[in-house]
């Protein structure tokens, strides 16, 4: 059998296509094209003044585990079931793992592609087609088994670029589900203030219930003594059922609450029903990093996830400014090919070809640069979202130490305010014990007493709710530097993530 001959590419074939590949600009055009935008320098952004009074301290960014603080085990508790159990942390995650699988699509492009293609047919030759006798007319089986290769040499960075933005998009999605994260611990964090709120005001109005059964008690005597009138009897008996009214209100807010944090847990309604009264710390410190605004950018998740876009979207530019130049790639095949089976597994029905191709964008009635202009456009919008969640992320830290700072002189006045109330219904009391005074002094002294102790709890809570918003402020204990991987399990994840994009 003779040996078959083989054929090489030429190369000046091949020098030919690099060098058109190297000097052709091609007729598309990108003149005129440019991002409008900017990233903010967030130490532009000046805070100085209005951390003035406030201290600063280099250790003073929360902890992972900043729920701890507030010194409750039920509370850690709590949130640790939500963090395990809650369905919208594993939606983020599900997130992740799609940014992930997309990027592993992105990153094939970088290597060659083979692929496998065989096919048989039993065929009827066509008499008057362009096969010759004696196969025109003759049924044939025509068989072909083909293994190909092609690769993009990707001289412009198309691939790469690519590549590159779904890496940014899959780090975006990582730092959105410490986001969710976030918004899930303060949210438990928030429901359970608002039940030690509740439980408070149900201590306080059992307590003013005591004592209006105590006033009632007295004022019956009082009647019987005819130093009162029934009309003082009949107010003072009122406001027992008032005060129950207001006990179960007060009940309703504590179950709808419970329930709540049952919810935020991805539980049942009948893991509330297990959730006991708050045990939580008085006083919390508050005080923010030294290195405030600029270490900010990698503290809060929606700053760090907003950057990320950033990035990905200036590499989507470099990717589309790619198409406007030549594509080059190699392509190859082996494989056999045969009219007979007989003849389908000898020598003689190899068949190779190996070579270049080369294709370059002449006209496309602006298809490109509309593309390019998209890209630009998006890369506009997520800088200035990146600048809009960076002033707004400054400010949050800002106003939470301007209302804390204020909320101290509101609690010193509120106390004072207290005492004073509390020292004017002791004497009403006083006075109507000895017959002195009257029932309608005692009303209105305890109804001042008891506005300024709900008064008080508001204060109180709020201040615990303004720890919790300042935490929040600062990023809730995430740093990029020791944040930790994305809860998608290893087998699902393609791993693209991982690998560096230089």
């Amino acid at each position: 059998m003779a040996k078959p001959k083989t054929r090489t590419v030429p190369a000046w074939v091949c020098l030919g296509v690099l060098g058109a590949a190297a000097f052709l600009p091609g007729c598309a055009s990108m003149t005129g094209l440019k991002t409008q935008a900017t990233v903010e320098d967030p130490n532009r952004l000046t805070a100085t003044a209005s951390l003035a009074g406030t201290p600063l301290s280099p250790a003073a960014w929360p902890d992972r585990a900043w729920w701890e603080g507030f010194g409750d085990p039920q509370l850690t508790a709590l949130v640790e079931a939500a963090l395990a159990g809650q369905p919208t942390l594993r939606i983020a995650a599900a997130r992740v793992r799609q940014a992930d699988a997309l990027a592993g699509g992105a990153e094939s492009a970088l290597y060659p592609q083979v692929n496998l293609s065989a096919r048989t047919t039993r065929q009827r030759f066509s008499e008057n087609g362009l096969v010759p006798r004696p196969l025109a007319g003759s049924w044939k089986w025509s068989s072909d088994v083909q293994l190909g290769l092609g690769y993009e040499l990707d001289f412009w960075g198309k691939n790469q670029a690519a590549f590159d933005a779904a890496l940014d998009r899959v780090r975006a999605a990582e730092v959105d589900y410490h986001a969710a994260e976030l918004i899930l611990t303060t949210s438990v964090v928030r429901t359970y203030l608002r039940l030690d709120a509740a439980y408070a005001q149900r201590a306080l109005t059992e307590q003013t219930y005591r004592q209006r059964q105590n006033t009632l008690d007295l004022t019956r005597r009082r009647v019987d003594a005819q130093l009162d009138s029934a009309f003082d009897m009949k107010q003072a008996e009122a406001a027992l059922p008032a005060t129950r009214e207001r006990l179960a209100a007060i009940n309703e807010i504590i179950a709808l609450t419970r329930n709540q944090l049952a919810a935020l847990a991805g539980k049942g309604p009948d893991a509330g029903a297990e959730v006991r009264p708050p045990q939580l710390r008085d006083r919390y410190a508050a005080a923010v990093p030294a290195t405030l605004p600029a270490e900010l950018i990698g503290r809060r998740p929606d700053v760090v996830a907003q950057r990320w876009r950033v990035e990905a979207a200036s590499h989507d530019i470099r990717a589309a400014k790619a198409e406007f130049y030549p594509n080059i790639s190699l392509n190859a095949f082996a494989g056999l090919q045969s009219l007979s089976l007989s003849d389908f597994l000898t020598a003689g029905s190899r068949t190779f070809g190996i070579g270049p191709a080369l294709s370059l964008p002449i006209f496309d009635r602006g298809r490109l640069r509309a593309n390019l202009g998209v890209r630009q456009a998006e890369y506009d919008a997520a800088a200035e979202q990146y600048n809009a969640t960076l002033v707004t992320a400054l400010h949050d830290v800002v106003n939470q130490l301007v209302s804390l700072r204020w909320l101290a002189e509101r609690a010193n006045e509120q106390q004072q305010a207290l005492q004073l109330t509390q020292e004017a219904y002791d004497m009403a009391v006083s006075r109507y014990r000895s017959g002195v005074g009257n029932y309608l002094q005692v009303l209105s002294a305890e109804g001042q007493v008891l506005q300024q102790k709900q008064l008080l709890i508001d204060i109180e809570t709020q201040e615990r709710t303004l720890h919790l918003e300042l935490i929040r402020a600062l990023g809730g204990g995430y740093d990029t530097a020791t944040a930790p991987a994305s809860p998608a399990p290893p087998a699902q994840r393609g791993g693209a993530a991982t690998r560096s994009a230089s």
